[in-house]
């Protein structure tokens, strides 16, 4: 049943309010970004761009973007392997242990991330291995594989078994049904999970927090400047971080569109 006018306008203000909801309190911060003053006053009496030009000279500023980086796309490649292959491990084969593999592996989601962290860094003392950033994407993992499995996880459910029986009903072995049918049908899935992945490795600040020792990451670096020395390369990072976010999400959008719109066009060439 199509819903009637009034209430299609209701929704769309719904969505609307939502959405300012989320994404006033960033345009706050992109306020105080572009304030003069070294606090933040309403209303802002001078504007002033320069701390966009000190926080792209930064060293500081560079080397956690680095490391942020670092992190998150090591995180997000490693999970999306894992999420493949622990997706299919539940979702497309039936064996002894399966339910109880399922529930533990998306155990660590329901965990506090602190009380995760504390964990994983007492682990680290106890086996003498001195906190850095790559024992963060260790504790990154623990937490966000899991989450990469279970999107992985709704793709493999959403596909008809029949696909890979048939496949392999004509010959096919499993390394070809795997490739051929397998992993294009799960590979929207696949490209989520590291897109999920990669956006929660770098905003993530409690298991960095725990991890990292001597070095630090981008989240930890705002919080430390929140507490103690303000600066209005605060906001400034943050809104460069929000833009880099939103770079990344419209870049894994345009990319499967492009994929689509050039295969359309060489399956119109080559019937014509």
């Amino acid at each position: 049943m199509k819903p009637s006018k009034f209430t299609g306008w209701v929704l769309f203000s719904y969505g609307i309010a939502i959405i300012a909801f989320l994404y006033i309190p960033i345009v706050a911060v992109g306020f105080a970004s572009v304030s003069k003053a070294r606090y933040l006053t309403f209303p802002i009496r001078k504007y002033a761009t320069k701390w966009y030009g000190k926080a792209l000279e930064s060293s500081t500023v560079s080397e956690l973007l680095t490391t942020s980086l670092t992190i998150a796309l090591i995180v997000a490649a490693i999970s999306m392997v894992i999420g493949f292959f622990g997706a299919l491990a539940f979702a497309r084969y039936q064996w002894r242990y399966r339910g109880a593999f399922q529930k533990f592996i998306l155990l660590p989601i329901f965990f506090p991330q602190t009380v995760l962290g504390l964990a994983i860094l007492l682990w680290f003392n106890s086996i003498g291995i001195i906190p850095s950033w790559k024992t963060a994407i260790v504790a990154h993992l623990v937490w966000i594989a899991p989450i990469a499995t279970l999107i992985v996880a709704i793709r493999a459910y959403s596909i008809d078994p029949a696909l890979e029986e048939a496949a392999r009903d004509m010959g096919a072995s499993t390394w070809q049904t795997l490739r051929e049918i397998t992993l294009p049908l799960l590979w929207p899935g696949i490209v989520s999970a590291g897109l999920f992945a990669f956006l929660l490795s770098w905003g993530n600040f409690p298991l960095s927090l725990f991890t990292t020792g001597a070095d630090s990451t981008l989240p930890e670096w705002l919080y430390a400047k929140m507490v103690s020395g303000y600066s209005p390369l605060v906001p400034t990072v943050g809104i460069i971080s929000v833009i880099g976010s939103f770079g990344l999400v419209i870049i894994a959008l345009t990319v499967p569109w492009l994929v689509r719109t050039i295969q359309g066009r060489r399956a119109n060439v080559s019937v014509n």
